[in-house]
């Protein structure tokens, strides 16, 4: 199946009430893992790269491309998405591989600067039919607005949709990035709101640190586009480390990698279902 444009992914997702899984990709086994369990599972899905991993791994190219390549290999609709890019040549040249979104990190901008660059970069990607997810307040930090008690204000969020023109808004609802425990508080009442202020798909960012039934419950209240990224780590590793406990003498990585791609792929399925509806 090709390459399929975000919005095709997501845009059907938001008007049907249902979520869709946006997973990091930080190593090749990560694509692979990611598409096996959207294809189990029979969902479309969103293979994301962060800049964090285009530093590690020292050039976008590289990786960018055999994710495309995983993508455009799938028997389900795949997305390419570019994520937490605070640099327009990163963006620039993610549009120019083929990624199918990104979504840019101006949040630590003041408020006006923030609107100018992300209506800069929006303009940049419609041109080129790449879909475009922007943040409000600190969202890419591994505090900012994820930390305790700091929310996404609906009204600010509509006017900030309306100049930047963005396709989908990640906004603060009490998760948190990188949590390896699954006990972050939501505040549902505020999904619906920001769902019902605004025309726009909603991001939960920080979804790692979400329970499966307030994933679900998350959905419900309006909550389209959910990233998890290190709660498929943590899988991976304990695979891996299962395998190393096991058999100390193991010195061929496949034989420790691929039992840790089979766990994510396992989970994505998981929770590709869960998002769908599947606590029902």
């Amino acid at each position: 199946m090709p390459l399929s444009p975000t919005d095709d992914i997501v845009g059907p997702a938001s008007r049907a009430g249902v979520g869709v899984g946006a997973f990091n990709v930080v190593l090749l086994e990560h694509a692979e893992a990611i598409v096996s369990g959207a294809e189990a599972a029979g969902r479309p899905v969103i293979l994301q790269i962060s800049e964090n991993t285009v530093r590690y791994h020292g050039a976008l190219p590289p990786i960018g491309l055999a994710t495309l390549a995983v993508a455009r290999a799938a028997r389900v609709p795949v997305a390419v998405h570019l994520d937490h890019a605070q640099s327009t040549d990163l963006v620039h040249e993610a549009v120019r591989l083929g990624f199918t979104s990104v979504m840019f990190d101006a949040s630590t901008l003041p408020y006006e600067q923030n609107l100018k660059a992300t209506r800069e970069i929006t303009d940049h990607c419609r041109a080129h039919g790449v879909w475009v997810e922007g943040e409000l307040g600190e969202v890419g930090g591994k505090d900012g607005a994820h930390a305790p008690g700091v929310r996404t204000d609906p009204a600010e969020a509509r006017d900030f949709v309306a100049a930047t023109g963005v396709d989908a808004l990640a906004v603060a609802v009490g998760s948190s990035h990188a949590m390896t425990t699954r006990d972050a508080v939501l505040d549902f009442a505020l999904i619906a709101e920001l769902r019902a202020s605004l025309d726009v798909p909603l991001v939960l960012h920080g979804s790692s640190g979400v329970a499966d039934a307030d994933l679900a419950h998350a959905v419900e209240a309006g909550m389209t586009k959910v990233n998890v990224s290190t709660h498929l780590n943590k899988e991976f590793t304990r695979a891996a480390r299962t395998h190393l406990d096991a058999h100390p003498e193991t010195v061929d990585p496949r034989k420790y990698v691929g039992p840790a791609r089979d766990a994510v792929a396992g989970e994505v399925a998981h929770l590709l279902k869960v998002l769908h509806g599947g606590l029902g």
